[in-house]
């Protein structure tokens, strides 16, 4: 019997993956909720700040959007890395061990799931907030740039849960990312613009912080409209990401399935 290819053996892993995230809302809806709750919330309490000089738009709504993109890949990487600790804890992944599956395919098939999440999600954010009376200054393209940027977030930090699980192998470790990814968060360009920053310290850790640049790539669409150099920032960070992550889960996990 031939073996089966690389791309078949993604195929079927990836569609495991993706009905799994289907068929599990518990992971999914606090991602979709959760961040939009978190907008309405800051939208009401902090539109003022839309009146600092320099603030780059006078709705706060519109600057606040590229919050729940974030949330969702933090989310992601929390439930990619959680399916697969539980692949690892309960067995399966020993049973494929025995199978001529690649490890790469194994692991791309994985993230299919936050993937998909993360395209689908892009578009709820977006329509909610068009309907909520955001802008979004960067037309079709722009939609079609954004659903691309949210998908490379998703992977991206994805990729990060996945090592996490291939490396230490327990879903509470990955759950254990959460504060750490929240604080990241915090920590960033979330709430106000680096520029308007006014403790030094703060607008310090908020430039060397990557999270800032996902955001701004998000908020750019949204604000000023396609601006290549602010995405490929934003692009090249996720790709980064994505390769140094992956590379490290590839090693563990055939490190892990070789013992």
């Amino acid at each position: 019997m031939n073996r089966p290819s690389t791309f078949d053996q993604t195929r079927e892993v990836a569609r495991r993956s993706v009905l799994a995230t289907i068929r599990q809302p518990a992971q999914w809806a606090p991602a979709l909720i959760f961040p939009l709750f978190l907008v309405a919330v800051n939208s009401g309490g902090l539109n003022a700040a839309t009146k600092i000089p320099g603030f780059p738009t006078d709705s706060y709504l519109t600057f606040a959007l590229a919050i729940p993109f974030m949330q969702a890949g933090i989310f992601s990487l929390l439930n990619a890395g959680t399916d697969l600790a539980r692949d690892i804890e309960d067995g399966f992944l020993d049973r494929m061990a025995l199978t001529p599956i690649s490890r790469s395919a194994l692991l791309t098939g994985e993230l299919a799931g936050v993937v998909v999440q993360g395209f689908m999600f892009g578009a709820i954010f977006l329509a909610v907030g068009l309907a909520a009376g955001a802008d979004f200054e960067s037309g079709a393209v722009g939609v079609l740039l954004l659903l691309a940027l949210a998908s490379a977030i998703t992977l991206a930090l994805g990729c990060v849960g996945i090592f996490v699980a291939a490396r230490i192998g327990s879903s509470e470790a990955v759950q254990g990312l959460f504060p750490l990814f929240f604080m990241f968060l915090f920590f960033s360009s979330m709430a106000m613009p680096r520029p308007l920053i006014e403790q030094d310290w703060f607008r310090a850790v908020a430039t060397a912080n990557p999270i800032s640049y996902l955001i701004e790539g998000v908020r750019g669409l949204f604000i000023s409209g396609v601006d290549g150099e602010q995405l490929a920032l934003a692009f090249g960070i996720c790709a980064a990401i994505t390769v140094i992550f992956m590379f490290g889960a590839t090693r563990a996990l055939s490190a892990r399935l070789g013992r």
